[in-house]
């Protein structure tokens, strides 16, 4: 695992699965990339899997047996000599807009004043809020240092966008602060966002027996769309792509996405249902990609 306070939670949410079915685990900490180069915005720090390759590298010698993600951060095409054994639930997938009460303006869209300063590093977030909010500016907002609501309560933004899942899971400090939790519809998600992914050796065939126990199919057929649009449009961190899927009652599948050519470009739509996921993620990209 990294060595950050999310990570940390990962870890550990972990260890408890594992022991409720009888495994004892150590907790070893891997810094990455990710982790060590937190003064840049990830539009900025190159190539796929900078949050995850460290890991992945001692996971190849076997100096662990078991590594933990947030799925999102996972390059869509693995390594050779690794799987994904299973996934975990998914917590809340939304993305929520945090604003300080200060700079409420009930009037607007969003409640955000004209002029914003809004705090992401996410060409995805930036690219589905100018489209609805043109007039807002961006700061970059990373770093583990202090916790991300309080940046904004020290008035460095006016807003800022997490995921929720990062907040729930860490329970941080909101109070006195403006909640907006963005539509999963609407202001589409990264691809598996909210959802765990437990990776192994592909020929560890003990842990991947172990890692069946902790993994939920209901989800993965779900992420399994959302990462393959992202796979299919070549994407990874830089993209601004958001892919969410449902799954009805009835199995059948119900898919948004919205993707842009840069975070300040254009953003384009697609909304499909269909009652398999053959081909589906291929029909989601095609009408992403109509036009353009």
């Amino acid at each position: 695992m990294g060595g950050s306070q999310l990570a940390l939670w990962q870890a550990e949410f972990t260890r408890q699965q594992l022991a409720g079915n009888g495994i004892a685990s150590e907790l070893v900490i891997i810094k990455t990339k990710g982790d060590a180069m937190q003064y840049l915005s990830f539009d900025k720090i190159e190539g796929n899997g900078f949050f995850t390759k460290e890991i992945e590298e001692h996971l190849l010698s076997g100096d662990v047996d078991l590594a933990v993600h947030s799925m999102k951060d996972l390059p869509t095409t693995q390594p050779d000599g690794l799987v994904v054994g299973a996934v975990s639930y998914r917590e809340n997938p939304s993305d929520w807009l945090i604003i300080r009460k200060e700079e409420v303006d009930a009037t607007g869209l969003l409640k955000l004043k004209k002029n914003a300063i809004v705090g992401t590093s996410s060409a995805r977030c930036k690219a589905q809020l100018l489209d609805a909010r043109p007039d807002v500016q961006f700061k970059d907002l990373r770093g583990n240092g202090l916790p991300r609501p309080d940046k904004l309560r020290q008035g460095q933004y006016d807003a800022i966008i997490l995921a929720a899942a990062g907040l729930i899971r860490l329970a941080l400090d909101t109070s006195g602060l403006e909640i907006r939790q963005l539509n999963s519809k609407e202001f589409v998600p990264a691809p598996a966002q909210g959802v765990l992914a437990f990776q192994c050796r592909s020929d560890d065939f003990e842990t991947r027996r172990i890692l069946k126990k902790l993994h939920h199919p209901e989800v993965s057929a779900c992420t399994n769309i959302e990462r393959k649009v992202l796979r299919l449009a070549g994407g990874s961190c830089h993209l601004p792509l958001g892919v969410y899927c449902e799954q009805d009652e009835l199995g059948n599948y119900h898919v948004w996405a919205a993707m842009a050519d840069a975070w300040d470009a254009p953003l384009r739509r697609a909304q499909l249902s269909s009652g398999t996921s053959l081909n589906l993620a291929e029909k989601v990209l095609e009408k992403l990609t109509e036009g353009r």
